[in-house]
């Protein structure tokens, strides 16, 4: 599970962006280093083997809504699972997670305030959760590749923006199932 961002202005551009108010804002999104106005899509697959992961959940919020905030809201319907990470995802209630719904949240190690190395088996966890999550970063530059999705600046309202995502997005799943139908 993870989220990728969908720029409808990057940088400096942001603060004067006007475009679909009722659910765009700004953010930054800390892989691309990059401070945007625009959108999330947040994307829960469900892995197989040697091949992209299955999107079962899709949503899309406001650029400045964290992961973790997303987690919460669709938490009740992935019961009975294991669900990869990034350190977006880590949850100090873990535990009681576990216990009441069965679902086991892996991510990987955070280094604590003025620690410079983790230690052996945080290192083992945190590089095989990265290992299995692989495949979402995947699935989410395949899907930049094949439909540019991550590039909106020529949206200007809010129902053009949501044809933007959802028609990309169904593109890219359409031609992903005819690959798979085809092979």
């Amino acid at each position: 599970m993870d989220s990728f961002p969908v720029a409808l202005a990057k940088q400096g551009h942001r603060f004067k962006a006007r475009v679909a108010r009722e659910l765009a804002d700004a953010g930054y999104c800390s892989t691309k280093k990059l401070y945007y106005y625009g959108v999330r899509v947040h994307i829960v697959g469900r892995r197989q083997a040697g091949t992209l992961p299955n999107p079962e959940y899709i949503g899309v919020t406001g650029a400045s809504c964290h992961d973790g905030t997303v987690f919460d809201q669709i938490r009740p319907e992935l019961t009975h699972n294991e669900l990869y990470g990034d350190k977006a995802y880590h949850r100090s209630d873990a535990k009681e997670v576990k216990e009441t719904q069965n679902l086991t949240v892996l991510t990987p190690v955070k280094k604590q305030k003025g620690q410079r190395y983790l230690g052996p088996q945080d290192q083992w966890l945190s590089t095989a959760v990265s290992r299995i999550r692989q495949p979402i970063e995947t699935l989410f530059g395949w899907i930049e590749q094949q439909t540019g999705i991550e590039c909106a600046g020529k949206v200007r309202s809010y129902s053009g923006l949501m044809v933007h995502v959802f028609g990309k997005l169904a593109a890219a799943m359409f031609f992903w199932n005819y690959l798979r139908v085809s092979s």
